[in-house]
């Protein structure tokens, strides 16, 4: 490819990023990002009633966490309405639109009267063809002057050529009475301003491809690129809404999934690369190509999800995970480590996160290394810690005070000590598991005393022994 790529990622202020929106920009960022291309940020808040900062404020700050870095200063299309306005009379200039003072009313009865008679209800504008002369002192707005005859192909990347009846077609409306454009005209004088050349967007808006080209043809520019995805729907095959769970992004922060792996995970709904599940940022750069996107609505799958999250934990570097688990705590307003416990969660993080596939699994693998002492210890827990369990801590209490302290002879002290008294190493494994944590599910108990250390170890125990 010698053009260079420019993408963009559109979306509309007007709630949450929703998991659908975050999985098109990601498909952009990608594409743009593999081709050394430009990945562009628009926020479409030209509807100022439903637009609101916190919105804006939200998606910014969900493909932060999401890690999908834009190029340049986001661009707000309310901000370009003056331009909107100039190209939608420059095409009135051209003669590719027309001044139509059609009201609403006349619109509705015309409407009304092709709905009894059963009749196409496209409207008709009356002046289409009117001489400038007849026109009256009224408000008007700007219509595009659509071709009647022949047909519109998109020639989409992921939908094939689909191709639209001109005659399906109405003369949309590019400005409204009172000067503000309307979102099929201001989409494209921002696409063609910002040089996207590659559109890549929900199949939604496959339906307006074709009418959005006929403006880019009837200024004379160059049509992008374009390539509609299919929609995300649920574990049960429906389009994806609230009943399914959580579909705004912020949630998945809050849910305590690492953004590796949710960036891994919605690249590979709808668009595969052979058989590759699991892969890096990087890999999915080199790889992705429009032509991997399949056309089949793609089903959310939260087993799938997790899965692809356990494996990018596991090979996470450790220091990079704190901030992370930062992250998470405050997304799901939850109180923040302290000093003490963030150096313990450092300390135990080469032994738990590769059995966590989320944040809350970590921090509850965690506990150990977080909980201060006296350790309270839970019902389970405490039924392993009997007067014969506890006589037998104490026993191995001066035995672990002269330890080297490392796993391998820590574990082989503990071992002699159940052999001496005919037990399994089970046996005295979960009292000691009990004393340390007071969890009866842990880490294995030998990288908990490792990373406890001798003296905290010894206090514990001695807290639980006879």
């Amino acid at each position: 490819m010698s053009q260079k790529i420019v993408t963009r990622f559109a979306p509309s202020p007007t709630g949450y990023l929703h998991i659908g929106g975050a999985r098109t920009a990601l498909f952009n960022w990608l594409f743009a990002r593999g081709h050394g291309g430009t990945f562009l940020l628009r926020i479409e808040d030209t509807d100022r009633a439903r637009s609101t900062p916190e919105a804006t404020a939200a998606i910014l700050k969900g493909l932060e966490w999401l890690g999908l870095d834009y190029d340049g200063e986001v661009v707000s299309q309310f901000e370009r309405v003056p331009r909107h306005a100039e190209v939608a009379r420059e095409m009135l200039a051209r003669g590719a639109a027309y001044k139509c003072f059609s009201t609403q009313e006349e619109i509705e009865a015309f409407r009304e009267k092709a709905k009894a008679e059963g009749t196409s209800q496209l409207f008709r504008s009356p002046w289409r063809d009117a001489d400038p002369s007849t026109y009256p002192d009224a408000p008007y707005v700007i219509r595009l002057k659509a071709p009647r005859e022949g047909a519109t192909v998109v020639h989409d990347k992921v939908q094939g050529d689909v191709t639209v009846r001109n005659d399906q077609l109405d003369d949309m409306v590019c400005l409204r009475s009172d000067g503000t454009p309307t979102y099929m005209l201001a989409v494209v004088v921002d696409d063609h301003d910002m040089g996207v050349t590659h559109v890549i967007r929900g199949d939604d808006h496959l339906v307006n491809a074709a009418r959005q080209m006929q403006i880019y043809l009837a200024m004379g520019w160059d049509v992008p690129v374009y390539a509609h995805i299919p929609l995300i729907h649920g574990p049960d095959g429906k389009k994806l809404s609230k009943r399914h769970g959580a579909v705004g992004l912020e949630q998945y922060q809050a849910m305590g999934y690492p953004a590796a792996g949710m960036r891994n995970y919605l690249a590979r709904l709808g668009w595969s690369h052979g058989d590759d599940e699991f892969f890096t940022d990087e890999q999915a750069k080199s790889w992705f190509e429009l032509e991997g996107i399949g056309r089949s609505p793609a089903r959310l799958d939260f087993k799938k999800l997790e899965n692809i999250c356990g494996r990018h934990m596991a090979v996470a570097d450790d220091d990079a995970l704190m901030p992370q688990v930062a992250g998470y705590l405050e997304a799901a307003e939850l109180p923040a480590l302290t000093e003490t416990q963030a150096k313990g969660l450092r300390a135990a993080m080469p032994y738990i996160k590769a059995s966590a596939k989320t944040f809350p699994q970590l921090i509850e693998k965690a506990h150990f290394a977080l909980v201060q002492r006296p350790v309270d210890v839970d019902e389970k827990a405490a039924k392993q810690l009997d007067p014969v369990s506890r006589g037998i801590l104490k026993e191995l209490t001066p035995r672990l005070q002269n330890a080297s302290w490392t796993r391998e002879d820590l574990e082989a002290i503990v071992k002699q000590v159940a052999e001496e008294k005919d037990l399994g190493l089970g046996k005295l494994a979960s009292p000691l598991r009990a004393a340390l944590a007071g969890r009866s599910v842990t880490p294995g108990v030998f990288d908990m005393m490792y990373v406890l250390g001798r003296e905290e170890t010894l206090a514990r125990v001695n807290d639980q022994a006879a």
